[in-house]
């Protein structure tokens, strides 16, 4: 029976504010490793795992529709080419976003067996998750409902927990599952690690396509329903399997733990446990445990100097940052923001988000440095009636024919060669030239060389802001 991987790419990570942000979740962050989050997560389940005549199928990767484009250019860099990359109009939670997935995999002509995984945890024992996958592929095959369960180690109040169960006959290792807890009080968990029957719940599933929409539909037979009639409303667009937006906007929310999970007949669900350094990065806490550390159990990133710190985790991304007589502190530095924290107060770093949500602030949402799908710009200054950017276009992309109605622009062309449509008339701008880009008038810029284009934009103008946008032509299908 074949096995194909699915990757879950929602959540916004709010307690990784401020790397990860609104419009570039922590999937899509390299917090271990050269690999970003979701790139390492593509590449666990691959073609070692084609044993006993099981073949790995492409992942079926489902995701919010804001991160289409990066998430197709990280799943290129890497060297994956999904099955799908199934695009959600909304959010509605984990359990629509498997059913969707399961009626996919259906349609490729087989019944294969799901290895289901969020694409924003860390695993650091890769050969040993596969190993744990194998083993519940085996059992998953029979008709089961497999999750993984990870020893606690402390009182965890952050993640759900499943009690184990006795163990099925001749299933090496796993046990049924008894019963499913939602996140506890400190006093709950203290008692479910003093008992030894309880694990972390890791969020990774496995059962066949079939067993999980038929789950579903004893319970939620409603978002069974929504499911099939967004898929049978889908269109293909470029890279991405666009569902039916109505059918899928009427579909219940609802998580795979809560729609079904809780709720399997007796005997159905088993749960192994997985010892391969997993963590779901939850919280900056998370990154200190995870990281090496000195001598003084510091883990530092970027350009870090520490004197007379310990316990501490410091990034840095864009400057110097010196920490001098700190003690189990959390320090986060963007070219935009600054984040100071205790360590002891890391779950409180989501209500910084809503603070900043609250009051509209751009913080919350976007970096400097944001990615479109011709590439990036960041914003380098801005003041009374202007903004700079550096506008990076990758070869052979081109961004949209548009016009803006409150601002003019000013390009300097300092890397490549610019085709540049303005009005009626098109021309070439080569490095160290320039050209002027009047309010009102129709425009695009396209890199027609081989190496990225480079570029300095002043605008200028009563009004600044990105809505200030009217498209008339796109090569991305963006409105």
């Amino acid at each position: 029976m074949n096995l194909q991987p699915v990757i879950l790419c929602g959540g916004a990570g709010t307690r990784l504010w401020p790397l990860s942000r609104e419009q570039y979740p922590k999937q899509l962050l390299a917090l271990a490793g050269d690999d970003t989050l979701l790139q390492a997560t593509a590449r666990r389940v691959d073609k070692s795992l084609a044993a006993a005549g099981r073949k790995v199928l492409a992942p079926i990767v489902v995701a919010n529709e804001d991160y289409r484009f990066i998430t197709a250019e990280q799943l290129r860099q890497a060297g994956v080419v999904p099955a799908a990359i199934v695009l959600e109009p909304v959010g509605r939670n984990t359990a629509p976003a498997l059913a969707l997935a399961a009626l996919v995999a259906l349609q490729a002509g087989d019944d294969p067996v799901l290895v289901v995984m969020p694409a924003d945890h860390i695993i650091s024992g890769v050969e040993a998750f596969r190993a744990v996958v194998t083993h519940g592929a085996s059992i998953a095959e029979t008709g089961k409902v497999v999750t993984f369960g990870i020893r606690p180690t402390h009182p965890e109040t952050g993640y759900g927990y499943i009690r184990a169960g006795k163990a099925p006959p001749g299933q090496d290792g796993s046990r049924e599952i008894s019963a499913f807890t939602e996140k506890p009080d400190s006093t709950t968990a203290k008692r479910y690690l003093a008992s030894g029957e309880h694990l972390w719940n890791s969020g990774i599933f496995m059962m066949r396509a079939s067993v999980w929409l038929e789950q579903l539909k004893a319970q939620r037979p409603d978002m069974v329903q929504a499911c099939r009639a967004a898929i049978d409303a889908r269109s293909p667009d470029r890279d991405f399997l666009r569902i039916g937006k109505d059918a899928f906007a009427g579909c219940p929310a609802d998580s795979i733990d809560y729609a079904v999970m809780e709720k399997l007949p007796a005997g159905l669900g088993v749960v192994i446990p997985l010892e391969a350094g997993w963590s779901d990065v939850g919280a900056w806490d998370a990154l200190w445990q995870l990281g090496e550390k000195d001598a003084d159990s510091n883990v530092s990133r970027g350009d870090v100097m520490t004197v007379a710190t310990r316990d501490t985790l410091a990034i840095s991304q864009s400057r110097l940052v010196v920490l001098v007589g700190i003690e189990s502190a959390i320090v986060v530095e963007t070219p935009d923001a600054v984040l100071v924290a205790s360590r002891d107060n890391m779950q409180q770093v989501k209500e910084v988000v809503a603070r900043l949500k609250r009051d509209k602030r751009p913080e919350a949402d976007a970096h400097r440095k944001v990615h479109r799908p011709w590439g990036y710009y960041d914003s380098i200054d801005a003041g009374n009636r202007f903004q700079v950017k550096r506008i990076v276009v990758n070869p052979g992309a081109a961004l949209s024919l548009q016009m803006h109605h409150h601002r003019a622009e000013h390009w300097v062309i300092v890397r490549g060669t610019a085709r540049v449509t303005r009005g009626e008339e098109t021309f070439l701008v080569s490095e160290n030239e320039s050209t002027y880009i009047p309010i009102g008038t129709r425009h695009r810029l396209e890199n027609p060389g081989k190496v990225p284009l480079e570029m300095i934009e002043v605008q200028s103008g009563a009004y600044l802001g990105e809505d200030d946008i009217v498209r008339f032509e796109d090569t991305y299908g963006r409105h």
